[in-house]
């Protein structure tokens, strides 16, 4: 294999040397045969095959193509092997005839490429190669730049905007945090020059994260040779390559097609792929059965890869347990379940078979996080494919940054190459407008979204500042039950650190429908498998679940809850046989204030959301599982009401004397200080204290902390670049507490720029309420006329009886009341 580190020099087409007429390029076979295609190249002739033998011109990449002739297009499948040794180079087994199987060559190397028939009625594809030169690239001069070591640190952060100032030096900042650091990656020497000029403390986790990636490569291979079989639903002991993935989902299909359906998303990729999930229900293929829907999914991020093992596990364990085991038969009864292993193909295609470097710079393809979208790099780097190309895994769009819930503000970034790239706007990638496209059509009353790493059950909201919805205690005991299973910690997603654009923050307060997000294991984005997916999955050790069921039970407590009528809505009331419901919405939800690479901010942008739901009568009775018809955004809040009066503020003295600059906090203790007194009830009930300093120019940085009497530190602003700190804690117990200045920058060092301050009190904010929404139903007849229309209100929990909505006309439609 050729180093990643390369750009593309040039591309030219390819069939083989014989090849005399343009029909050549139309692969054929007779009839379909459900098999592997990148099991073994296959001899000349056989059934369901069709072949091309060729050379390659060029040390780079091979592309191999499928696409759909004239007619039907049914289901082929790519291959490309060596012909020397018979090994897989490249493959591609989606659902249709998109297939793209792309790998590195040697130029001279021999090569089978191998085209198989599935199914369906197509006897034709159309075929294309590619040979894309490369040539090393990482110096001016084109050799390959000398390895630099990278490393896992765990930076100090004892307070939220210490996470924000860290989040603003465009370091490869992980998912493992907790209340007082981060765990960040340092891929350089220059990574390492910036985060020790912000000041910050840090710690060493993996002093040489290269040898690790090396190292877990070695005993993943150990490990699938010495193990006949693991725990896992299938069984399965390596990671999957995303053609493992597609051909593992359609024989699913295959094998149990009253139970379980393939399907592919609305929108490929930008380098082409097909994006393919699987849905399991009793009579699959009834959409529109009114069952609530359990919606989980993987690899948003490419480097993720137990994300999608565990994903795809779910599945066989729903498929297996329907057979084998009475209470998931009952569930799988219950529910639809929609399971999509892999949002982001392109990215994880690039991740999982690239060389085991794990340096994180810039050609590191093995620790690509993002998709491929070229569009908002600079010119210089938007050239070449995603695989091979000058700006290597930093160019693409965070997809788990681009949806719509709160994007533009904190949490992401604004710069291209960052791995938290927001995107040039709310649902700009195809990745999220397909998960859009299943939230949007479906009633998704639970949505589970997978990532690595860092131990926890994540709920919304992603933003501090938000505040939790109404449905906050519902929804913490429901993250706290899947926690006790798989013993990570639950909490909102902003304890971690602010994120804005994630899946949930969208899919909760657009739809009402639970949504959680999982950092599955505590140490890599892709550990050794043995311990990231069989252990995590099955709970046992060394998961943080051994012996309390570890994931798998996590995801069946979800399924509970997706079949549990309480967590829910209800429609009920009685329709014709083959008339058809449908409830629909539409409504503007304004994003964050879109932050600019300046520092500034332009208003929010609103984005339109539709929602569009069916459910096809059966005659007489129904029941349909909806989500509620108010979305959380314009519910309201949850709070509580205040037992008192709030403390009354005061003015505090600035200490004589003026501390000298100190850069070095808390390793230099050099600062001053005052005490003062929060009081508790009978007397008052504070919802929040503020200390509030300032001074005159932004160019002066006076630091805040603030701690109570223990000496733990409970609040700190830590901004800089204000005239203005403000250490805020809510609902703080009774007691003493020591605020502590740091004089960290002085505009004149001549002229002292001295602070004054203060402490103030509110009162806790009692909960909110907004206004109610309403559902449009409407019924229409098998042949399309509308024959009823009702606006429907719906809680969480509530049936709503709706009547018989198709006998009623439509001018005489009133609104249905909760019963």
């Amino acid at each position: 294999m050729l180093t990643s580190a390369t750009v593309l020099a040039g591309a030219v087409v390819a069939l083989p040397a014989a090849t005399a007429h343009a029909a050549e390029n139309v692969v054929r076979a007779d009839r379909s045969v459900p098999r592997s295609c990148f099991a073994a190249p296959v001899p000349k002739g056989t059934a369901g095959t069709d072949r091309r033998e060729l050379t390659s011109t060029v040390d780079g990449l091979i592309q191999a193509r499928l696409a759909p002739s004239t007619g039907p297009e049914g289901d082929w499948d790519l291959a490309v092997f060596d012909k020397a040794t018979g090994a897989v180079v490249a493959a591609s087994a989606a659902l249709r005839t998109h297939e793209l199987a792309e790998s590195f060559v040697k130029k001279g190397q021999e090569l089978v490429v191998q085209a198989c028939r599935y199914g369906g009625n197509a006897r034709e594809a159309v075929l294309g190669v590619d040979f894309l030169a490369l040539t090393p690239q990482g110096t001016p001069t084109g050799t390959v730049a000398p390895p630099q070591r990278a490393e896992l640190v765990r930076v100090e952060t004892p307070a939220k905007t210490d996470k924000d100032k860290l989040l603003r030096l465009g370091l490869d900042v992980t998912e493992k945090a907790d209340a007082t650091g981060v765990e960040v990656v340092l891929a350089n020497d220059t990574d390492r020059k910036t985060l020790a000029d912000s000041g910050f403390k840090s710690n060493v986790i993996q002093p040489d994260l290269s040898a690790k990636s090396v190292q877990n490569a070695k005993t993943d291979r150990e490990y699938a040779a010495k193990a006949p079989g693991s725990a896992l639903p299938s069984g399965r002991t390596s990671y999957r390559h995303l053609y493992d993935y597609e051909y593992e989902i359609k024989e699913l299909a295959r094998k149990n097609p009253s139970l379980v359906s393939a399907f592919t998303l609305p929108e490929p990729t930008w380098e082409g792929r097909d994006v393919v999930g699987v849905e399991i229900a009793t009579d699959v293929r009834n959409l529109a059965d009114g069952k609530p829907v359990d919606f989980t999914m993987g690899v948003h991020h490419a480097r993720e890869w137990p994300a999608g093992e565990h994903a795809m596990e779910w599945a066989y364990e729903l498929i297996n347990g329907y057979q084998r085991d009475p209470a998931i038969r009952g569930l799988v009864g219950r529910t639809r379940n929609i399971v999509v292993p892999i949002i982001n193909p392109d990215g994880f295609e690039i991740s999982r078979e690239a060389e085991p470097k794990g340096d994180f710079t810039r050609f590191d393809y093995e620790n690509k996080r993002k998709n491929c979208n070229v569009a908002d790099s600079p010119k210089e780097f938007a050239t070449g494919v995603c695989k091979a190309n000058p700006a290597g895994r930093e160019r693409g769009t965070d997809p788990n940054r681009n949806y719509a819930g709160f994007w533009g503000g904190n949490g992401a970034s604004t710069l291209w190459r960052s791995d938290t790239f927001r995107g040039a706007g709310p649902f700009s990638e195809p990745e999220t407008r397909n998960v859009r496209s299943i939230v949007s059509s479906r009633q998704v009353t639970n949505l589970l979204t997978l990532h690595t790493y860092s131990n926890l059950v994540l709920r919304v909201p992603g933003v501090a500042d938000v505040r939790a919805p109404l449905d906050e205690p519902a929804y913490k005991a429901l993250g706290d039950q899947m926690a006790s299973r798989n013993q990570y910690k639950s909490e909102p997603s902003w304890a971690l650190y602010d994120t804005t654009g994630s899946t949930e923050d969208w899919s909760y307060w657009a739809t009402g429908g639970w949504g959680f997000t999982f950092e599955i294991g505590g140490t890599e984005f892709h550990p050794p498998y043995a311990d990231g997916v069989v252990a995590e999955y099955a709970g046992l050790k060394p998961a943080p679940g051994a012996g309390h069921g570890g994931n798998r039970q996590a995801f069946l407590d979800m399924l509970a809850n997706t079949a549990d009528p309480a967590a829910h809505s209800t429609l009920i009331g009685s329709a014709p046989k083959g008339y058809q419901l449908k409830l629909h919405k539409t409504f503007q939800t304004p994003t964050s204030p879109v932050l600019q690479p300046d520092g500034s901010t332009k208003p929010p942008i609103y984005v339109t959301d539709k929602l569009d739901s069916s459910l096809t009568a059966t005659g007489g009775r129904f029941a349909w599982s909806v989500n509620p018809s108010t979305r959380p955004y314009v519910a309201g809040r949850y709070g509580r009401d205040p037992q008192g009066p709030p403390q009354a503020g005061f003015a505090v003295a600035n200490p004589p004397g003026v501390p000298a600059v100190n850069k070095q906090y808390p390793a230099d203790a050099t600062s001053e200080s005052f005490t003062f007194h929060v009081d508790g009830l009978p007397k008052a009930d504070n919802g929040k204290f503020s200390v509030d300093v300032a001074w005159k120019s932004p160019n002066t940085d006076w630091d805040l902390y603030v701690y109570d009497a223990a000496g733990n530190l409970v609040s700190s602003p830590a901004n800089g670049g204000t005239t203005s700190e403000h250490a805020v804690l809510f609902d703080p117990p009774a007691g003493d507490y020591k605020a502590v200045l740091v004089n960290y920058a002085q505009a004149d060092p001549a002229v002292v720029d001295d602070w004054t301050g203060g402490v103030s009190f509110a009162s806790p904010v009692p909960p909110t309420y907004g206004p109610k929404e309403a559902y449009q139903l409407t019924c229409t007849s098998p042949r399309g006329n509308l024959v009823g229309v009702a606006d429907v209100y719906a809680d969480r929990g509530q049936t709503v009886d709706v009547g018989e909505v198709c006998t009623r006309s439509a001018a005489v439609a009133k609104e249905r009341g909760v019963r």
